[in-house]
């Protein structure tokens, strides 16, 4: 059955500035642990704390520059490119551009905060 989601929930953001996550399918949104998709957009110099998540990320950058910084590898990913993170593997994202980034994240299974294991 189709259903028409009217508008996404903006979910609260962790990290040293104010990012906009709103997520329109997910576990607070429609109420779904098979997956999560949100728009993300973060300021310039905006870093997150480095995660665990037990779930796969892919990511695709729809403007500027998103920072992703694994245990072997640091990636600059630019608008038109994606990059995935598979679960378990620790990561850290930052915009360290000015102009800052948005972005689509899809979560396979849906992101939730007691499966991100943030460090401390």
């Amino acid at each position: 059955m189709a259903r028409k989601i009217e508008k996404p929930t903006i979910i609260e953001s962790a990290g040293n500035k104010p990012k906009v996550i709103k997520e329109f399918f997910g576990r607070v949104n429609t109420n779904d642990n098979n997956v999560s998709i949100a728009v993300m957009k973060s300021p310039g110099g905006w870093i997150e704390p480095g995660q665990t998540p037990a779930f796969d990320e892919y990511t695709v950058v729809l403007k500027g520059v998103l920072h992703v910084k694994t245990d072997t590898e640091e990636f600059d990913i630019h608008a038109g490119e994606s990059v995935i993170v598979s679960k378990n593997e620790w990561v850290q994202y930052s915009t360290p551009d000015h102009e800052g980034a948005e972005y689509v994240a899809v979560c396979l299974p849906a992101f939730s905060p007691e499966t991100v294991h943030r460090d401390k």
